[in-house]
Order: C-alpha cells, then sequence, then structure tokens
C-alpha cells in the first residue's frame, strides 16, 4: 500500500519523535524514491559555522525510511540495520535535501542509497549507503 510524502511525513513524526525536533519534512514520495528536507536552523550548526554530521546522518537515514514507507505502507518496525556516510564536502547554510532510492526490496532487507545536498546546489554533501531490516509480513502494521 503506498502512501503520499504528508502520509509517510505524519508517520515519521509519530514514529520518531526527534523528526519534530529537526523539523524533518517529507517533501515527495514516487515508486522506490523519497526526499526529505531539514530546513536550515542555526541549532544545528556545529563550531565552524557547519551544519553537524549527525543532522546529515539524521537527513540520510531518515530518507531512507520515507522510502520504504512510500513503497510499502504502515511499516513501523522496520529499522535500520546498517548505515554509512561519507562526509563529501561542508554543507552549506541552507536546507539539507536528501534524496533517497531503494536498490533492492527482499522480504526481510532493503538496500537504499542517499545523496544529502544543500538546497541550491547539486554537489553532494554526503552520500549513504544503508539497510534496512524489514518485520514479517504478519507484524507489518503498526499504529
Amino acid at each position: 500500500m503506498a502512501l503520499t510524502a504528508t502520509e509517510v511525513q505524519a508517520l515519521i513524526r509519530e514514529w520518531v519523535p526527534m523528526a519534530e525536533d529537526i523539523d524533518l519534512r517529507v517533501e515527495e514520495i514516487r515508486p522506490s524514491y523519497a526526499r526529505v528536507c531539514v530546513p536550515f536552523r542555526e541549532q544545528n550548526l556545529r563550531p565552524g559555522g557547519s551544519i553537524s554530521g549527525p543532522v546529515m546522518m539524521a537527513a540520510g537515514d531518515t530518507a531512507m525510511y520515507a522510502a520504504i514507507l512510500g513503497r510499502l505502507g504502515h511499516v513501523a518496525m522496520a529499522v535500520t540495520s546498517n548505515l554509512n556516510i561519507n562526509f563529501m564536502q561542508r554543507p552549506g547554510q541552507a536546507d539539507l535535501l536528501a534524496e533517497a532510492t531503494i536498490l533492492k526490496m527482499g522480504k526481510r532487507i532493503a538496500f537504499c542509497e542517499v545523496g544529502v545536498t544543500s538546497r541550491g546546489s547539486d554537489e553532494l554533501v554526503a552520500h549513504v549507503t544503508g539497510s534496512y531490516s524489514l518485520p514479517p509480513s504478519d507484524k507489518k502494521t503498526g499504529g
């Protein structure tokens, strides 16, 4: 059961309360794809004026989750099983965009790739790969 960006955002904010803290927004959902935004806020900066690594990791991880929810529907118990992030360059003081693609969706695991950019630039600030463990079919619905 595919979900819309609005529906996915509501589920993420319900199931992952930190998403509310960083004002994470789901901007687009398409088959096997999601784009999320973390709006620029000074509280997300680290010394030196760069957006902190944990905020970029949250954007990448949540983009993967959004793509999975958009494709499978209410899968509350899908959880990150692996996340690898390479910080490519310092992000600008702008909104962060994370675009996730599901590379392979199996019965129990999904493999994803995410490009993280600063709004207004096509240059990657981070590259994320990861996998999500999916619950058995009889336990996929949540909430």
